[in-house]
């Protein structure tokens, strides 16, 4: 984190961070070794290299830290320096790996206890959300939908939608991630700096990063691709300020499916029928 805030600094960038607030618990994640799609991942990208050897054993060998109710001074000086602060979840792992079998009364929990650590950390209730691996489910949003959040940014897709939920238009406004991800470029195309820049449209782009891979081992080609873009004239926005944008205008609704991303192991939530 403190390497891409002082890459955003010298740029004069403010970003979104969507922080997950709970345990660190990435090293259960070899439980899934056995899918071929995460033994391809694992061999395409390196993940000592890119994550590290401390979150590959944390929640296992190594004890599941708290992430961001763990750092609440760092998490203050996100915001201080004009950054967007909002949950990324509770519990990424167990998130990502049952929300599709999570009562409503575990969903509201899961998300209170992020909300909780946020507002204790940074004294305001959070305004905003993504959900962990772009995993959602109808009930995740009727339970999220509770909080009156301003936005989310819990699927991918090309455009703004209200989620349609038992025949209804939720009102909370979905901001998908549009564009892949290094991560899932990685060990998949030569030029990946190349292949993110082919993928901007002349709509909405939202790209995703993960601290710890483009402020980790990728920081030097994710910041000249930042500088590229910058010297391309294109805006580079919080997604607040883009959520704000199209609340002014009449979003589409749609239902929530499931889908397959390149370069990703199992499903992520996606706009389906208008």
């Amino acid at each position: 984190m403190p390497r891409l805030l002082e890459l955003f600094r010298g740029l004069d960038v403010r970003a979104s961070f969507f922080v997950t607030m709970g345990p660190e618990r990435s090293g259960t994640a070899l439980r899934r070794a056995w899918r071929p799609s995460f033994v391809l991942k694992m061999l395409r990208t390196n993940p000592i290299r890119l994550y590290g050897v401390r979150a590959l054993l944390a929640g296992t060998l190594l004890p599941a830290r708290l992430v961001g109710a763990g750092v609440p001074a760092l998490l203050r000086d996100i915001a201080g320096a004009g950054h967007e602060v909002a949950p990324h979840g509770w519990d990424h792992f167990g998130w990502q790996n049952r929300v599709d079998r999570m009562t409503l009364t575990a969903l509201r929990r899961e998300l209170r206890a992020a909300a909780a650590a946020y507002e204790t950390a940074l004294g305001t209730p959070p305004a905003s959300s993504a959900a962990p691996g772009w995993r959602m489910t109808d009930a995740a949003l009727l339970a999220q939908e509770e909080f009156g959040l301003a936005y989310a940014s819990d699927i991918r897709g090309r455009r703004a939608v209200r989620p349609r939920v038992d025949g209804g238009a939720l009102k909370t406004v979905q901001i998908p991630t549009t564009m892949p991800t290094m991560d899932e470029l990685l060990g998949r195309v030569r030029d990946i700096e190349g292949a993110l820049t082919a993928a901007l449209g002349d709509g909405l782009n939202v790209f995703t990063l993960h601290a710890e891979v483009e402020g980790g081992p990728l920081l030097e080609r994710f910041a000249g691709w930042v500088k590229q873009l910058r010297r391309s004239g294109r805006p580079l926005v919080r997604l607040s300020d883009v959520a704000e944008a199209a609340r002014a205008c009449p979003v589409p609704e749609a239902t929530i499916a499931r889908d397959c991303v390149a370069g990703r192991s199992g499903w992520v939530a996606v706009a389906g029928q208008v």
